[in-house]
């Protein structure tokens, strides 16, 4: 038996745009429908955003559309009284293909825990797929098909660098499993922070006004020139449905992230250790607590201290430090600086491997 379920992620404060029941301040996860895609590979794909609004949101939507794909995963729901057996659920989202390999770019909470997963073209075509790898850290994942048509078109990766507020954007999917739907908007606002599967915090993403609902997670969001700049994921919603208030993963975190997938099937992150949030008397990031035994611990970092400097580049706030953490990599030493007790030291510290959950 197989049944269509929305999955809701705990803990989550905005919807994860898949399909699934809803509560206030959750993310759904499993339903999802949106595609983006990468040119050549995702590795190699990222360019600097076209000159804005060159395209109509027509004309984006005729380039982009072969490579938009809908993500269907089946899940098992274990076994059950009734005489079919054991029973399976569907969740769906939205993928895009990024290179002419067949790989593919979703969410991951579109594929988490999936026995099988297929994708379906714009023409109606239904492929079977493997999962390469997945992130659940920044809520990515990527996907493979053998023997990709000739006619379908991978998409390429702007650079969400480039973007500014009022940019003009299209997010692209199958919302509440209505292939082919394009809505538009404009960049709302920049380097917001939202919450990954796994309790860890996603800096750096785009916040658009563009509608995006169940259906879109794992789809692209669009510059005006057609290139992905982002991989639609969440929304902030009190009904469930569509309130103007949308997020996506930026292109750089995709590019990065889907080239070490594709490369090795995982990603490590890097590992500090701390509690932070915003300093108050000052520019930083104040550490609230810190993981027993965590780098950070071992090194001497105190609750308390404000991080104020990395490697001698100026930390400003919590969403900074972390950016700074993620640019490098497990094992990495790093010189963090810190003001304690109205004295300032700076403090090496060995990155660790960031754990399976926050």
């Amino acid at each position: 038996m197989t049944s269509n379920r929305n999955r809701v992620a705990a803990g989550i404060a905005v919807l994860a745009i898949g399909a699934g029941s809803a509560t206030a301040g959750y993310v759904a996860r499993g339903h999802d429908s949106n595609p983006s895609s990468a040119a050549s590979t995702a590795t190699e794909s990222a360019q600097p955003a076209a000159s804005k609004s060159s395209l109509s949101v027509n004309e984006v939507y005729r380039k982009a559309r072969t490579g938009v794909v809908e993500v269907i995963s089946t899940q098992s729901a274990g076994n059950t009284p009734f005489p079919q057996g054991q029973q399976e659920s569907q969740a769906q989202g939205s993928g895009f293909v990024s290179d002419s390999q067949g790989h593919i770019v979703t969410n991951e909470h579109v594929v988490d825990g999936a026995t099988s997963v297929s994708v379906r073209l714009y023409d109606g075509r239904t492929l079977k797929a493997d999962v390469v790898g997945s992130d659940a850290s920044t809520d990515l994942a990527v996907l493979h098909v053998a023997n990709l048509p000739s006619s379908v078109t991978p998409l390429q990766l702007g650079s969400s660098d480039d973007l500014e507020v009022g940019d003009g954007v299209v997010a692209s999917g199958s919302p509440f499993g209505l292939e082919e739907t394009v809505t538009s908007g404009i960049v709302s606002a920049l380097n917001r922070e939202i919450q990954s599967p796994n309790n860890f915090a996603i800096p750096g993403a785009i916040q658009t006004d563009a509608a995006i609902n169940h259906g879109n997670s794992g789809g692209p969001l669009l510059d005006m020139s057609g290139r992905v700049v982002g991989v639609n994921s969440q929304i902030e919603s009190d009904s469930g449905g569509n309130d103007g208030v949308g997020f996506a993963i930026p292109s750089s975190t995709v590019k990065s992230i889907a080239s070490r997938l594709i490369a090795s099937g995982k990603v490590q992150h890097a590992f500090l250790g701390v509690s932070i949030s915003d300093a108050t008397s000052t520019a930083g990031a104040r550490v609230e607590s810190l993981s027993s035994g965590s780098p950070a611990a071992s090194a001497g970092i105190e609750a308390a201290d404000v991080i104020t400097a990395l490697d001698g580049k100026s930390i400003d706030s919590a969403s900074a430090l972390r950016r700074a953490i993620d640019s490098h990599a497990p094992g990495d030493k790093v010189k963090v600086t810190v003001r304690r007790a109205g004295t300032t030291k700076t403090i090496t510290v060995t990155l660790g491997t960031r754990p399976a959950a926050s």
